[in-house]
């Protein structure tokens, strides 16, 4: 059975990626503006091509964190009434919310994201 500190433990995990999810939509934002900025001042069509392929996975970007911040929140405040209430919260309630697949597709989705602000960059740093 996992001990109350563990609940805890799992739900200020999904406070902390909550967050840094809402600061990536912030950083989504500003690229965005980069795009409009870039499209104002450079017409060729590499330009034109390389703007539509970035809001395209900006836009894939902004769906994968809406729905994995949606599935945390519900799970944070399913453990944090778990917690309140004092309920014991074992092997098999860690295994049905399966947590771990979870984790995984938020570790997969930094390392996308970060590739991603990599070739923005690049991109960006070329044309603008």
């Amino acid at each position: 059975m996992l001990s109350t500190p563990k609940v805890m433990g799992l739900h200020l995990h999904y406070r902390l990626w909550i967050a840094e999810m809402n600061y990536d939509i912030n950083v989504l934002r500003i690229f965005e503006d980069y795009l409009t900025e870039l499209s104002s001042k450079r017409t060729e069509p590499e330009v034109t091509k390389g703007v539509e392929e970035f809001k395209t996975k900006f836009l894939a970007s902004r769906q994968q964190i809406d729905d994995l911040r949606h599935e945390m929140h519900l799970l944070k405040m399913k453990l944090a009434e778990y917690s309140r209430e004092g309920r014991s919260y074992d092997n098999d309630n860690y295994k049905q919310d399966d947590h771990d697949q979870l984790q995984e597709r938020y570790k997969s989705f930094r390392k996308e994201f970060e590739q991603l602000k990599t070739n923005f960059s690049k991109f960006e740093s070329e044309w603008l």
